[in-house]
């Protein structure tokens, strides 16, 4: 009876105890929080609103607001959402080859485990302590993505973390296919003014956001697990590309 009952214990902690640092997908990160470059330590001040820095994040966020009704805009709502198959639509033109978890299985597989990385643990620390408003929230206006404002009300816009999340993949992707990295770069660096587009960021949060990003995939470079996931990736993209080549 006692050992059921410290088994029963032990499992009722042991997923506290794993998962405490992980607030979204536990079981898709690599890292946990005392990995990471604390945000706060690398990262300016946002803006000051009397700062020629944010009549800056203003301006854009006007450009932002005149691409709404665009193709662009429409692509910036598209990459607002991390629906099932969000990395195929974002990525796969721009990289060469489709990204799915039929077609690539592993370059996903390793795209997926660190977006929250990315994503939540390197961003967290500065988004909780400046907890800086949204766009939409300072100017009292809409966003191109109403449905996501109940809990972008809550979550601080610096840096941003949907930033974050594009920019590393793009840093990685390109690295496994160094061929189209220019493509997979300027995607990259579209992925994060779509937040401005939409006004769920300012420019100066996309602009930490990609500092952020490239921080934590050096980080990254030193987990061992992702190593290994990423050699994965490297000997996946040499059979996708000779299977392209034997099509030609």
């Amino acid at each position: 009876m006692r050992k059921h009952l410290l088994l029963f214990l032990l499992l009722s902690v042991l997923p506290v105890t794993l998962f405490a640092d992980h607030l979204t997908a536990p079981d898709r990160y690599f890292l946990n929080a005392g990995d990471v470059l604390d945000s706060r330590a690398f990262l300016s001040l946002p803006p000051d609103t009397a700062s020629a820095h944010f009549a800056y994040d203003r301006e854009q966020y006007d450009w932002g607001k005149s691409m709404r009704d665009s193709e662009r805009g429409q692509q910036a709502v598209t990459d607002a959402s991390y629906a099932d198959g969000w990395l195929d639509s974002a990525f796969s033109d721009a990289f060469g080859f489709k990204l799915t978890r039929e077609n690539a299985p592993a370059i996903c597989d390793l795209i997926l485990n660190m977006k929250e990385d990315a994503g939540d643990l390197a961003t967290r620390a500065a988004k909780n302590y400046y907890m800086r408003p949204r766009p939409f929230m300072v100017f009292n206006e809409p966003s191109a993505t109403p449905d996501d404002e109940p809990g972008l009300r809550v979550n601080g816009s610096y840096p941003s973390g949907h930033t974050s999340i594009g920019w590393a993949t793009a840093l990685v992707l390109s690295e496994i296919n160094p061929d189209a990295q220019d493509a997979i770069m300027k995607r990259g660096y579209d992925f994060g003014q779509s937040r401005v587009i939409c006004g769920a960021h300012f420019q100066s949060d996309v602009d930490a956001g990609r500092l952020v990003g490239a921080a934590v995939v050096a980080r990254l470079h030193a987990d061992k697990n992702f190593q290994r996931k990423l050699a994965k990736a490297k000997k996946e993209m040499i059979k996708l590309a000779k299977k392209k080549a034997a099509k030609k």
